[in-house]
């Protein structure tokens, strides 16, 4: 019986390592050792922090989690791995899953997606938030000519941006109220502002920064029926909006948007493991390096946790590196 280990929210607020059994790869399945996975800041804070609202449990179940919200619960979904065992055609190969965080694991073949050969591991790990902003163009695409800000720059407001920066004719602003997010903006492609002086008659604005400030102000920034695109997930906390003033005389949409689905307006023709493979093709682009802000090895995951959700360790996409065949402390990772 091998053997790995995985990161588990203990409790709220506190996490550690368990040993995982792994049973042998049947033969549609295979057996992946990670090279890389990546922290997604904003849902898995609300996460250690047992901000998981109860009805939206379910809901927010990750593929391959283990436990129940709010702990014990083993959660994560930016894995990168190489398959060690498993079909010829896989085998070998760097892939993509949706899995938590752990040093190896065993899935169906099917859950995981190989990894263009130009992409590097350590860039991959951003798919699903790549596959995220690909998912909110799909809700509310953008027109050509169009005006759009991009409210809130953190890693998934990044990705939306260099996403809009690529469509020719399109303007895009990134609005951030930390203004050492302006050369993040640059490497983009896009132009950057303050919330108070950022220009309005937006076609679309979509928000990212998961305030009820930064939605307030992505409504303030449209032009008269347009639409902002809600990227943020607040757990259980409250927001808080104006919806008098131009709210209903300039016709203005607040459109919803999440993963879980593709939208109607695709979901004829694309499934998501179709988009997820759009999301690694389009991380061909080296621009989305500058969004790799930090790493630490995986044994220090339930120190650097708690440190990235308080703010003490400041980053936008935070990966972890895993040996590769043993942990930082020699414990084997696999036998």
């Amino acid at each position: 019986m091998r053997e790995a280990w995985a990161f588990w929210l203990r409790e709220p607020g506190a996490g550690e390592l368990r040993r995982a059994a792994l049973a042998d790869p049947g033969p549609d399945e295979v057996l992946v050792r990670t090279l890389r996975s990546g922290i997604s800041r904003g849902t898995e804070s609300l996460v250690f922090a047992g901000r998981v609202p109860p009805d939206q449990r379910s809901l927010m179940r990750a593929p391959f989690q283990e436990g129940d919200f709010p702990a014990p619960v083993k959660y994560g979904y930016l894995n990168v791995g190489v398959v060690e065992q498993g079909p010829g055609e896989l085998l070998g190969r760097t892939v993509f899953c949706l899995h938590p965080h752990q040093t190896a694991y065993v899935v169906p073949a099917a859950a995981v997606t190989p990894v263009p050969p130009e992409v590097p591991a350590s860039r991959a790990v951003l798919a699903g938030l790549v596959e995220t902003a690909v998912n909110a163009l799909w809700d509310a695409p953008p027109l050509l000519g169009d005006r759009v800000a991009v409210v809130g720059a953190g890693a998934l407001g990044c990705c939306v941006a260099r996403l809009l920066a690529r469509m020719p004719g399109v303007a895009v602003t990134l609005v951030d109220v930390d203004p050492d997010r302006a050369p993040v903006a640059e490497a983009r492609g896009v132009d950057f502002r303050l919330p108070d002086d950022a220009t309005g008659g937006c076609d679309l604005v979509v928000h990212t920064s998961a305030t009820s400030a930064g939605l307030q102000r992505s409504l303030d920034l449209l032009a008269a029926e347009g639409t902002v695109v809600e990227l943020s997930w607040y757990g259980d906390a409250a927001t808080t909006v104006s919806l008098g003033g131009r709210f209903h005389s300039g016709r203005l949409t607040v459109r919803a948007s999440q993963v879980g689905a593709v939208p109607p307006a695709r979901r004829a023709g694309r499934t998501t493991a179709d988009r997820l493979r759009l999301a690694l093709d389009l991380l061909r682009d080296p621009a989305f390096d500058c969004l790799l802000t930090g790493q630490s090895p995986f044994t220090e995951l339930p120190t650097v946790l708690p440190r990235l959700v308080s703010g003490e360790l400041p980053a936008l996409c935070h990966a972890l590196t895993y040996g590769p065949a043993h942990d930082e402390r020699g414990v084997p990772c696999s036998a």
